[in-house]
């Protein structure tokens, strides 16, 4: 790995951290599936206009948008509204484990003793903290382990799809997964409109970051590095999201 590819790995975790604390503040005055609505809606806008994909590439678009913008980013807006920051923080981790299985299993990568061992302590640990009272609700935590499992097949998703340019994934997955994600919040949430007419300040700062620095600069530097490096290169750096997590969200809220 090249000290370019070690800068931007580091530069995503980074921000991933304090994106827990955004989401955790934007989604006490918005529905969860209404933020993420309005979340791809504005990333949709942003960058569609500027980067088209080929017809041909549009199933595998539609399918990362299922499995990133609705599976992912819905359960995990979801998750986050019945659990702390925290807990969020490390159960989401558990994409890094699931990553590795299955790029073994679709790229033949090695995952080696040190790594099946890791892998066996972090679904011990997972199993542990959904065992602690006060973490979150049982639906919120198994929320979050759906998000992570399909945050690990996007990233398998994403390796096939090299030869596009990483805005117009993110552009497209992101205006792709807008109506499903529209129907699920018009048929489990209610007074959508009226909680993004009376958001705070706090919840827009909370947006605005949401969607120029996780969605757009984090993800499109991903996207970068997994054309790039095998997913077993670049998944492990996301162990650090939780550690800046956790201490984002005991400072901050």
């Amino acid at each position: 790995m090249r000290p370019i590819d070690l800068l931007q790995a580091l530069t995503v975790v980074l921000i991933w951290g304090f994106n827990f604390v955004a989401i955790k503040t934007a989604v006490t005055e918005i529905p969860p599936l209404a933020l993420t609505v309005v979340r791809f809606l504005f990333v949709g806008i942003l960058i569609t206009p500027l980067f088209r994909p080929e017809r041909a590439q549009l199933k595998l678009l539609l399918l990362l948008s299922l499995t990133m913008g609705v599976g992912h980013f819905g359960l995990l807006f979801l998750g986050l509204r019945g659990a702390d920051a925290a807990t969020a923080a490390l159960l989401i981790q558990l994409g890094v484990p699931f990553s590795s299985m299955l790029a073994a299993l679709f790229f033949a990568d090695r995952l080696g003793w040190v790594r099946a061992a890791g892998m066996g302590m972090a679904f011990i640990g997972a199993g542990l903290l959904a065992g602690e009272p006060g973490g979150g609700t049982p639906i919120a935590i198994v929320a979050l382990l759906i998000a992570a499992l399909c945050w690990a097949g996007s990233n398998i998703l994403i390796k096939r799809m090299p030869q596009l340019h990483p805005l117009t994934i993110i552009g497209w997955l992101s205006l792709l997964a807008v109506p499903p994600l529209a129907l699920l919040s018009l048929l489990f949430e209610t007074d959508q409109l009226t909680a993004i007419r009376g958001a705070e300040w706090k919840a827009w700062a909370a947006l605005a970051y949401i969607v120029l620095a996780s969605s757009i600069v984090a993800y499109y530097l991903w996207y970068r590095l997994l054309a790039r490096l095998q997913v077993n290169q670049v998944v492990p750096f996301t162990l650090l999201a939780p550690v800046i997590g956790v201490a984002a969200g005991v400072l901050i809220l």
